[in-house]
């Protein structure tokens, strides 16, 4: 994987395990650090999507990425397709993140930022917020690397620098997501190993739910009043 990346070699890599859902397999089966892993190799492109709207959109970036590999990294769980009468079109994907859902057109109050499956988490979070009269946008950020060669003035678009309340979501470790959160956001993930149980116990357990994330979110607002 490191080689093609080195030679600029395009190759398609399909991972299906993708975190700690994977549930009784164990902490050896449950890959917390391995997208971070792969988002730091150079010219490694890695796209999580949230579901299989968003994993067509991940395969044709794929196929039209000539310069180097890409990898996919897929759910073994039973993931919803994302109701896009309510939300952005999958083809966001093309540009590595994208505004899913907002509650208004004004400035959000807060950021939800998820990937892979995660992102239905993120969504439910943001719903919840907004019912609470709270302003709340959720962007679905699939690839890094596509996001960051989008201009500076789409990704402003998408992430308001004047936002600092912003919370992300992924079932991995949290090192890495500065890049996007700042120094005030909060990264709801994990940064140790994972355990033997039914998957939705271990998300309950390990935090990786809507619960969380709106806890997440009343925190940065009340530190920002």
């Amino acid at each position: 994987m490191r080689l093609a990346a080195l030679m600029g070699i395009r190759v398609i890599h399909v991972f299906t395990h993708d975190s700690i859902a994977l549930g009784e397999d164990g902490p050896t089966h449950q890959p917390i650090e391995q997208m971070m892993n792969l988002r730091a190799v150079p010219n490694y492109t890695l796209i999580r999507p949230a579901d299989a709207a968003e994993t067509a959109e991940a395969w044709k970036a794929a196929l039209r990425n000539a310069t180097g590999p890409t990898a996919l990294a897929l759910s073994r769980q039973n993931v919803p397709l994302l109701d896009r009468s309510k939300c952005a079109p999958a083809a966001g994907v093309q540009r590595g993140g994208y505004v899913l859902w907002q509650s208004s057109d004004e400035l959000p109050e807060v950021i939800i930022i998820g990937t892979g499956a995660e992102v239905h988490q993120a969504l439910a979070a943001g719903e919840r917020l907004a019912s609470e009269g709270i302003r709340a946008r959720v962007i679905s950020l699939p690839c890094w690397r596509l996001f960051d060669k989008q201009s500076p003035d789409y990704r402003e678009s998408v992430l308001p620098a004047a936002v600092r309340a912003r919370v992300a979501i992924e079932a991995g470790v949290t090192q890495g997501w500065e890049r996007y959160l700042g120094s005030d956001g909060i990264a709801v993930g994990i940064d140790h190993f994972g355990a033997s149980a039914p998957a939705r116990v271990l998300l309950e357990q390990f935090g990786f739910t809507p619960e969380r994330v709106i806890e997440a979110a009343k925190s940065l607002l009340a530190r920002k009043g």
